[in-house]
């Protein structure tokens, strides 16, 4: 009777070991975070600079290029902020 109590004493801390190391795993892993968004990878090109181009033209293609860029970084900040959020309710 002395070797079964040992027998479950033994399972028991055994299963306790198991549950704190399945633990201990889960939190060391971390998180996995989705791929980012293949839109915010883009990198948007400057206006073309031909010769004899009128200057001002140049400057409002710069200035298509750089909302473009703009709106880019806002819609890949809004992907992560949500993200986020959603991580800190979790």
């Amino acid at each position: 009777m002395i070797v079964t109590c040992s027998f479950l004493a033994s399972c028991t801390t055994s299963q306790r070991l198991t549950a704190a190391a399945s633990t201990k795993g889960r939190i060391e892993a971390g998180v996995m975070l989705p791929e980012l968004v293949a839109d915010c990878r883009i990198e948007e090109p400057h206006a073309a600079l031909a010769a004899g181009s009128e200057l001002r033209s140049v400057l409002i293609r710069e200035r298509s290029a750089l909302d473009r860029a703009n709106g880019r970084v806002t819609r890949c900040a809004g992907f992560y902020d949500d993200l986020k959020t959603k991580f800190k309710a979790g």
